[in-house]
């Protein structure tokens, strides 16, 4: 009988689309821009649901949370169902059922109808995990960590992308005669179809693995792991590594979303930038997201070559010390100038330390990639909601004694003073936060490999490096 090689891709060869590899790296890329792009669709059109809706300062607050919560659970969730179910059946029903609560969300009358369906829109952030799994079995493990980190950094540009895409949508919703301050709600459908239609190409156009879908490999016999699922994902649960993963997405992923979610503000007040061109700076660092988290992909493969897994856990290391070096850094700068130097330097490392996270993710457990992908990108999020809750107490509590000890001088001075007060409360967060994310630079390298881990995985890159040389 003729052995069942491997076909997994070991270039990133992005125009070779007859290569199933290479298809669904393009497919699942794109339905994670399509689902970071729906999940924050409302972000830009906020000012307007306030109004509509009439939310009070506290209901748009929980929206938020609520929105990074439902998350949490869904990535938990969907890294197990990964592993048990396949990537391809996993991303088409995310697509299509996510798809209801954003088109729900422009048909909404009160603020909890918006506080139920910003809860469950947070499920589509899922779309990470599927996104990661899925390359994860797709490529080599040479190419692994940079075709991980190219996917999901050009997902996250969903993320970002929204703030020019979702007024676009607006104006051309407006173009055909409808109210300017309806038109978020038409936007928002029409986000929630995009999405759904996402679904069905998912379904007909990838696999779950190079060698075909789950169900016919597991019918075939030629996936005995699945057998041992249960046992799988029980010790992805006691695996050490796994939770430090945990802890370092929380250190970048997750404080690149707090961090950008409170820069706008903090540039009107730290340096004094009208609103507008605070708002566009962030969403250019943003976009570095098309080539930074790939960056941290490439060089962790990198090390890998050179030093083994051993040496991918180094780099993830020395990125993570960068970043919380120049977090810490820029938030006792005073200068415009020097303050967007490292501002860009944070933004470069915390995205290339996202990228090398998942350098290392496919390597700790190979039989429980989806669960421990799931775990890991939960951590994102559990580290957002923190760093999110310290910044909000200490601006808040120097907010209210601001305006306590000036009430009595003045509109106007009250307001700089507060202006102050929360510009250094955040400052002093970013520095905290920035010890934090050394903090989980050391304890990254607490995580091992066993010395038939390190041979095994020489031994892949050996034999799928051959295999491709051979079918040139």
């Amino acid at each position: 009988m003729k052995k069942t090689i491997s076909t997994k891709a070991t270039k990133l060869e992005l125009l070779n689309l007859k290569s199933m590899p290479i298809r669904t790296f393009w497919i699942t890329s794109i339905a994670f821009f399509i689902c970071f792009f729906a999940w924050f669709g409302i972000v830009p059109f906020m000012p307007d649901v306030v109004k509509d809706l009439g939310l009070t300062p506290t209901q748009k607050w929980n929206s938020v949370i609520l929105a990074v919560s439902g998350t949490v659970f869904a990535r938990l969730l969907i890294g197990k169902l990964c592993d048990k179910y396949g990537p391809r059946l996993c991303y088409t029903y995310l697509l299509v059922f996510g798809a209801i609560p954003v088109i729900l969300l422009g048909f909404v009358q009160t603020p909890l109808q918006f506080l139920i369906c910003r809860l469950f829109i947070g499920f589509i952030g899922a779309s990470f995990v599927i996104t990661q799994f899925h390359t994860s079995i797709m490529f080599a493990p040479n190419i692994v960590g940079t075709a991980n980190a190219t996917s999901a950094g050009w997902g996250n540009l969903g993320g970002g992308a929204n703030r020019l895409g979702m007024p676009l949508i607006a104006a051309a919703v407006v173009s055909f005669g409808v109210a300017d301050e309806i038109a978020w709600r038409y936007s928002m459908v029409i986000a929630g179809v995009i999405c759904f239609s996402m679904g069905i190409i998912y379904y007909f156009f990838t696999q779950d693995t190079p060698e075909g879908n789950f169900k016919e490999l597991k019918k075939e016999g030629k996936m005995p792991q699945l057998k041992k699922d249960e046992a799988s994902f029980a010790s992805t649960l006691k695996d050490y590594r796994v939770w430090i993963l945990f802890f370092v997405y929380a250190a970048c992923f997750g404080i690149e979303l707090t961090v950008y979610g409170t820069m706008d503000d903090y540039l009107q007040n730290r340096f004094g930038l009208d609103r507008s061109t605070a708002g566009n700076l962030v969403l250019s660092f943003a976009l570095m997201n098309i080539f930074a988290r790939t960056l941290g992909g490439y060089f962790g493969d990198l090390f890998g070559k050179l030093k083994g897994l051993r040496g991918r856990v180094i780099f993830l290391a020395l990125i993570l010390a960068a970043e919380g070096a120049m977090l810490s850094i820029f938030s006792v700068t005073t200068s415009l100038v020097v303050g967007m130097i490292f501002l860009i330097a944070f933004s470069l490392t915390v995205q290339m330390a996202e990228g090398a996270t998942f350098s290392v993710v496919p390597f700790i457990n190979r039989k429980a990639i989806g669960s421990i992908s799931g775990i890991v990108g939960a951590g994102g999020n559990v580290g957002a909601f923190l760093a999110a809750m310290l910044l909000k107490s200490k601006s808040a509590v120097a907010e209210s004694a601001a305006i306590a000890a000036n009430s009595t001088l003045g509109e106007e001075a009250v307001k700089a003073a507060q202006t102050t007060a929360a510009a250094t409360a955040v400052s002093s967060g970013y520095f905290l936060i920035g010890g934090f994310i050394v903090g989980a630079a050391v304890l990254s390298l607490a995580i091992k490999f066993a010395t038939a881990d390190e041979k095994i995985a020489l031994q892949e890159i050996k034999g799928e490096l051959a295999l491709s040389g051979a079918d040139k």
